[in-house]
């Protein structure tokens, strides 16, 4: 790897073998909102060098409280193109891979989810997400999924468990009952908070009222703010978290793997 230097400190915490592994490992985040982009950020802060952005949204001033692209500078712009940039900037020599697309029953097949060795889902569709779980887990992937970040203040209450095991999530138990409508069995790992707040301000901004802010899509099939029945409140300090903490169970993964040849590589 070019730019060495700037990860001494993690070859220091992990060795070079493991950082190698790290270097090798192909990735893959569907969702680069206030979860996916910080995860994005700490996996090649944390040297990986090959992943893949999906998302099929542009920037809104709206993410700005708490989405790691979104600045005065970028809103408008599509958010997987700005967010490599970003990347880059960090390590220019590492391979990012930017798809402005959606995931969806129809296009699961088209991402050839069986060449990455991580998936990450932070999709906000509760069908999309589904879909997702379903597909990666099948394709031989171990996937990481987020469940819901808005409505919280707590850091203190956000965990990783089984995503059949996760407590006080509205978002979860609905997954789990699609889940258990497909006969879908397999474990797979979430990030969870138990905590839920109402919202208490005044929205100005109400996405499929005529009212938004966002950005128009260019496909209409795929204007989510027409889609969606409510917007919640959210913080930084709550979505980041989610996203370090599916980045560190990657990284801890690929890190504790005892030799290369138990790591499927692609």
């Amino acid at each position: 790897m070019k730019y060495k230097q700037a990860f001494n400190r993690l070859e220091l915490l992990t060795g070079k073998e493991a950082l190698l592994r790290l270097n090798s490992t192909h990735v893959i985040i569907f969702g680069v909102g206030g979860v996916g982009s910080w995860c994005a950020e700490s996996l090649v802060r944390s040297g990986i060098t090959n992943l893949t952005l999906v998302d099929s949204d542009k920037v809104c001033v709206t993410n700005i409280n708490r989405q790691l692209q979104a600045t005065t500078e970028t809103v408008g712009r599509i958010k997987v193109d700005v967010l490599k940039e970003r990347l880059l900037a960090i390590n220019p020599s590492a391979s990012i891979d930017a798809q402005c697309r959606v995931y969806n029953r129809d296009t699961a097949d088209s991402f050839n989810l069986p060449s990455y060795r991580y998936c990450v889902d932070a999709i906000d569709s509760l069908s999309n997400k589904v879909e997702l779980l379903m597909h990666a887990h099948s394709a031989g992937c171990k996937v990481y999924t987020a469940l819901g970040a808005a409505c919280k203040l707590d850091p203190s209450r956000i965990k990783a468990a089984s995503l059949w095991k996760s407590e006080g999530c509205h978002l979860g138990r609905f997954v789990r009952k699609r889940l258990r409508r497909r006969n879908f069995s397999g474990d797979i790992t979430c990030v969870f908070s138990d905590e839920l707040l109402p919202n208490s301000g005044e929205n100005n901004s109400v996405c499929g009222s005529g009212q938004c802010f966002c950005p128009k899509s260019d496909n209409p099939d795929f204007d989510w703010c027409s889609m969606k029945k409510q917007v919640n409140g959210s913080v930084v300090h709550i979505t980041a978290i989610f996203g370090f903490f599916l980045a560190g169970m990657i990284v801890k993964d690929i890190v504790e793997v005892k030799s290369s040849e138990n790591l499927k590589v692609i």
